[in-house]
């Protein structure tokens, strides 16, 4: 290959893209932007490469550079709103997606997005339209009520949820997914019963995904299960092995067994992967505390009274604004 050929390099990035090798498609975009770093499509082929390694905050520059040069770029533009929105940028992703109203107003996925995103903002008309266009669009379907009931289940709109995920089940009982997000409808419910019910048949349909086995164990915990807790905790970690929350939930329920040194590991390595979670920072200063590590459970138990109190900050500075910054004294 040409040491100095951009085309070269990136014709590679897209063989590489093609057969999903993606570490090897990023440095072959990188080496061909640096050649030619005013190329649109490699922006854009670095953007997507970065995109599908779920790498959005490296994805966004590059859309950004290719919507500066072709601002009507659909794609461009429907990717960049993707990065926001899986981001938590609510406001930025209807600002980038909005414009593409007309030509994806019959695209579920993108009614989805955007419909979360208006109820996020309290924009509850546009929600709420949003919404009623996704059943003109979608029918009586499975896919449809799967879809508005995990809408209304990232609103905590919980009883909107439940209802539309009973749809899905009851239309489709093989339906992935469905079970799952109604058994996380009923954890949140408090009805540990159905929801332990809903996420053995989501295991038993996706027995590969993890997560319904890492919610399985929260709901023996909070059933005061340990030992089924256990077995449901390690074969999430089985299947994924950096899941802070199964790492934490199998330390907690090791705990609840006074098997503490067994469950310090855990936790540990639950915080690491996690930091800015002040439960595992609480789980694991209170693991230290019964073995008799005093500082060390000191300054966990400072960590997560720390964490609680920003999480409270930015709760009220939600409900209430930011608050303007003190007047200068007068001089």
């Amino acid at each position: 290959m040409a040491p100095r050929s951009a085309a070269a390099y990136s014709n590679l990035g897209v063989v590489y893209l093609r057969t999903d090798k993606l570490d090897p498609a990023v440095e072959a975009f990188e080496a061909a932007r640096k050649l030619a770093p005013n190329v649109a499509g490699i922006d854009l082929n670095l953007g997507l490469a970065y995109y599908r390694k779920k790498q959005f905050p490296k994805a966004l520059p590059h859309f950004d550079r290719v919507l500066q040069t072709y601002p009507d770029h659909d794609q461009a533009r429907y990717l960049k709103g993707m990065c926001y929105f899986v981001t938590d940028d609510y406001e930025q992703t209807v600002r980038t997606l909005e414009p593409l109203y007309e030509r994806e107003k019959t695209n579920l996925d993108f009614l989805f997005v955007l419909g979360i995103c208006y109820g996020k903002l309290k924009r509850q008309a546009d929600s709420a339209r949003t919404f009623d266009e996704m059943v003109r669009v979608g029918g009586d379907t499975a896919h449809l009520h799967l879809l508005l009931g995990k809408a209304y289940l990232d609103l905590y709109e919980n009883q909107k949820a439940q209802k539309e995920l009973e749809a899905a089940v009851a239309l489709d009982p093989k339906l992935p997914y469905a079970h799952f997000n109604l058994g996380v409808v009923y954890q949140r419910l408090g009805d540990f019963e159905k929801a332990g019910m809903h996420l053995d048949q989501e295991i038993t349909i996706s027995p590969r995904e993890p997560w319904s086995y890492e919610n399985r164990g929260t709901v023996y915990l909070a059933q005061d299960q340990p030992a089924p807790a256990i077995v449901m905790f390690q074969k999430a970690l089985a299947r994924n092995p950096r899941m802070p929350l199964s790492l934490g939930g199998l330390g907690k329920a090791y705990v609840r067994q006074a098997r503490i040194a067994e469950a310090i590991p855990y936790l540990e390595k639950a915080v690491a992967l996690q930091p800015d979670s002040a439960n595992l920072h609480y789980q694991l200063g209170q693991a230290y505390l019964k073995i008799g590590r005093r500082e060390d459970a000191k300054h966990q138990l400072a960590e997560a009274e720390r964490l609680q109190a920003e999480a409270r900050d930015k709760q009220e500075e939600r409900i209430s604004g930011k608050l303007p910054p003190p007047e200068a004294p007068a001089q």
